[in-house]
């Protein structure tokens, strides 16, 4: 089994210290770092290159959001997965226009953030229950925007309603009958004709796309 790396951002001590145990003693899983502050965690980051973030919003100085937003170019292969007490829209979408992969509340269960960890490190975006259905509730009540961008391919947004509805990447090759680096290429080619650098901001661009699939809330 792969080990997934993951790096702690929280500038709760005992918070921090009790989440990197309980990571080093579960299987799968690997403590990589841990980080007090936003500013520490940009500095130490993109030289320790984990597979996953775990990232607070409110650190003392320089928000989580806005760390993301600066690291996420930095480290196009690190997934982040905002885990916070915030429930509101406007830091939900904040942080996933930032480039954030999932976001789960404080209060998830244990064995709940182990499997948003191992979702979000195969293509997924792990989001609370209540926090999937507040995504939901916002996407369904915006306007519909006339047509779809000229310049994806129909199997490009094919891939990108199935990224939209919550699909992993080998779900999305085996719906398509594609085989998974077929997957990942077209994922990179939307990425790169849409200018983004998440799943988050790709489809923040086609709010339409939405759909109720949310593995966490069945």
């Amino acid at each position: 089994m792969e080990t997934i790396r993951v790096s702690l951002v929280e500038d709760d001590v005992q918070a921090r210290q009790l989440i990197s145990l309980w990571l080093s003693g579960a299987e799968g899983f690997a403590c990589a770092s841990q980080h007090g502050s936003a500013e520490e965690a940009i500095r130490a980051l993109p030289k320790i290159a984990p597979d996953v973030v775990m990232m607070d919003i409110n650190l003392p100085k320089l928000s989580g959001i806005e760390c993301v937003r600066q690291l996420k170019p930095l480290m196009p292969d690190t997934q982040f997965v905002m885990v916070t007490v915030y429930e509101d829209s406007e830091h939900l979408f904040d942080a996933l226009a930032a480039g954030a992969s999932g976001y789960l509340l404080k209060q998830t269960p244990l064995d709940e953030l182990l499997a948003a960890l191992r979702s979000v490190r195969n293509g997924g975006s792990p989001m609370t229950g209540s926090i999937a259905r507040k995504v939901v509730r916002f996407f369904q009540a915006a306007p519909q925007p006339k047509g779809d961008s000229p310049h994806l391919s129909p199997r490009e947004r094919q891939v990108l309603e199935l990224l939209a509805q919550g699909y992993l990447y080998k779900e999305i090759a085996d719906l398509l009958t594609l085989s998974v680096p077929t997957v990942n290429t077209h994922i990179r080619n939307i990425y790169d004709k849409l200018h983004v650098r998440s799943r988050g901001q790709a489809v923040a661009k086609f709010p339409h796309l939405i759909a109720l699939r949310n593995p966490q809330a069945e």
